[in-house]
């Protein structure tokens, strides 16, 4: 399965892991990083991914999340067609940034997206051409925990 994961998602450990909401999307995203480095999974990285984690102010957090770019089986580059999908993704009211980190997912063939953003999954459902999940639900869907 082709997965790719916003940098919000990347950076979910580093965040107080008081609240059991982060705590269990943390615990899902180590989970899905263990299955792309068992090769159950591929990942998919980005020029946009890139540039955010450029912008991490931690150097320690910034490197941890680099070094996930020589782990993914694919590099997106942001063109002309990525940068099309993310003008329309913007026009049905996405944020820029996240408009190109799932512009990158939809060019790069993933299968999943995984965000930390409850508002970008809410708009991305009317939007064709990528599924987006919590952690925890993207976790669910790679193991096939509902399935019979």
């Amino acid at each position: 399965m082709r997965i790719y994961l916003d940098m919000c998602c990347f950076n979910r450990p580093y965040d107080d892991q008081i609240q059991s909401r982060i705590r269990i999307e943390t615990e899902a995203k180590v989970v899905i990083q263990h299955k792309i480095k068992n090769i159950e999974c591929e990942l998919i990285w980005s020029s946009i991914l890139d540039f955010e984690c450029s912008k991490n102010p931690f150097e320690e957090h910034r490197m941890a999340i680099l070094n996930w770019r020589n782990i993914a089986s694919t590099m997106i580059m942001i063109d002309t067609s990525v940068l099309e999908r993310a003008r329309n993704l913007i026009s049905i009211g996405v944020g820029k940034y996240d408009a190109l980190h799932v512009a990158c997912a939809i060019a790069g063939g993933a299968e999943l997206f995984v965000t930390t953003d409850d508002r970008l999954i809410k708009r991305l459902r009317a939007a064709a051409g990528v599924v987006a999940m919590l952690p925890q639900d993207a976790l669910a869907y790679i193991e096939k925990w509902y399935e019979n």
